[in-house]
């Protein structure tokens, strides 16, 4: 969360001096919107890499951790199921054992 927050402040900072900038310069409304959208994001492809990567690193951690939390949860679900269907199993095949009994005798 540290470097998603890192990221997109130092990500709104770039675009707000980018549109301060053009607007020096110039540029007013929507072309100037612009024009610092497109500045900004290019700055920040070089000067934010590193911030980039720690944030692309977090990610992928959470989605591995998101991905082995799934697996748990389907394995203490089939336990649940494997548990859950045992004591049904139990009595019905002791009186299938009785009824065989009985049709023995």
């Amino acid at each position: 969360m540290r470097n998603f927050i890192a990221y997109t402040a130092a990500r709104v900072l770039l675009f707000a001096i980018a549109l301060g900038v053009v607007y020096l310069l110039g540029a007013r409304e929507v072309l100037a919107v612009l024009l610092a959208l497109v500045i900004s994001g290019l700055v920040s492809f070089v000067l934010l890499s590193r911030q980039r990567d720690a944030l692309s690193a977090s990610l992928v951690r959470g989605a591995g951790r998101m991905r082995s939390m799934g697996q748990r949860l389907d394995a203490g679900a089939a336990k649940e199921d494997h548990l859950q269907q045992a004591p049904a199993e139990g009595p019905a095949s002791a009186e299938a054992e009785r009824g065989a009994a009985e049709q023995r005798s």
